[in-house]
């Protein structure tokens, strides 16, 4: 299960090459990271990110990927919210994000993904309010890993 009960996460082996999704920040790349103001679709609102730029830090190949599903209901909701058409489908679940890592385990959400989400459907988030443990767990994990 996920950070919801309309999520859920498959842990697979990395079979095609997919390169993990976070590096460590160490003394050597701390000076590489890039910071900027990123919506994931053209109707969500931008937040701040960070981030490595690919061709100036290379990342490791992720021995698993971990597979985000999303509820039918849930995916219906988001789109609704976001005044898109809702996609044509009777799965009850649907492929929201395949991430890679090196772990096959749920990692932490990045701590602006976790503010998204609450801000709610209609500015691109889940409607999920903010876990106060789980958010400090993301800013512990992401403070010493950069996407």
């Amino acid at each position: 299960d996920g950070y919801a009960p309309f999520c859920k996460h498959i842990f697979i082996p990395n079979f095609c090459d997919i390169k993990c999704g976070y590096k460590k920040i160490t003394d050597e790349n701390s000076h590489l990271i890039r910071s900027g103001y990123e919506a994931r679709k053209e109707k969500e609102l931008p937040v701040l990110i960070q981030y490595f730029d690919r061709n100036e830090v290379l990342a490791p190949t992720a021995s698993h990927l971990d597979i985000i599903l999303y509820s039918r209901e849930q995916i219906i909701n988001e789109n609704i919210a976001m005044g898109d058409t809702p996609p044509d489908s009777t799965a009850p679940w649907g492929i929201i994000s395949v991430k890679g890592q090196l772990d096959n385990f749920e990692l932490p959400m990045q701590p602006i993904t976790i503010m998204r989400n609450a801000l709610g459907k209609e500015y691109g988030g889940s409607g999920v309010p903010i876990d106060e443990i789980k958010y400090r767990e993301s800013v512990q994990f992401w403070t010493e890993n950069c996407a």
